[in-house]
């Protein structure tokens, strides 16, 4: 009896330590279809597009639930003229954009997905930037931040997206805005984006770069510096 209850002891705790990794790896599938405001398209211009429900939650606190009429973009920082937006300023007083891109996620997974959006160059812009600015950070809701060097958001189209595949962006993939980070690891990807303050410490490291990820975040590099 005492062999069999050690054997069941074992078990279980085999089970919680399975259970555990799986967690913490970031390897969990959303519980069902996640409920859009339109239909989705699984296609654009001959494309295939993944949907919505092909991604992992992998957030560091869970999918955020934000009011849309409470919410409020802040362009704070380095900046003559800090900004404050209501969700639908930022969607309606901005040219926006579509263009599909792949997100490649250090977990060996990616979702290639029609991005729809404002341009965060034409944000900044509007806020007159202070000359001697040079890095871009950028807040999440859960306070998740990452950064980038300004000259990649001022020089390259990068969207903030507030929908994808012809739907609004779900909460579960970062509604109001998710960063369209091309060419970089998912990791600078922030979703549920309230803040891009202008800075001038190039040595800022967000959420996984002060864990010992890349801060640049190259594709073409590892993103893990070590």
């Amino acid at each position: 009896m005492m062999k069999m209850k050690k054997r069941y002891l074992g078990f279980g705790i085999l089970l919680l330590a399975v259970a555990t990794f799986i967690f913490l790896s970031g390897c969990i599938q959303q519980e069902g279809p996640i409920t859009l405001d339109s239909v989705e398209v699984r296609e654009y211009e001959g494309e295939k597009l993944s949907s919505v429900d092909d991604f992992r939650e992998n957030s560091i606190k869970g999918p955020q639930y934000i009011d849309r009429e409470d919410y409020v973009l802040k362009i704070t920082g380095l900046v003559d003229d800090p900004k404050n937006y209501a969700y639908d300023e930022v969607v309606n007083r901005h040219q926006n954009y579509k263009k599909v891109v792949k997100l490649n996620c250090v977990e060996g997974w990616s979702v290639n997905i029609l991005w729809e959006g404002v341009l965060v160059r034409d944000l900044i812009e509007d806020a007159n930037p202070e000359t001697h600015a040079n890095v871009v950070i950028f807040h999440a809701y859960d306070g998740y931040t990452t950064s980038f060097p300004v000259d990649y958001i001022m020089e390259n189209d990068i969207i903030m997206a507030h929908r994808m595949n012809n739907a609004t962006l779900p909460p579960e993939r970062g509604f109001p805005f998710q960063l369209v980070a091309e060419s970089k690891w998912g990791y600078k990807w922030i979703k549920w984006i309230t803040e891009i303050e202008l800075s001038d410490d190039v040595n800022y490291k967000g959420y996984w770069e002060s864990m010992g990820y890349s801060n640049k975040g190259n594709l073409n590099e590892t993103f893990y510096a070590g």
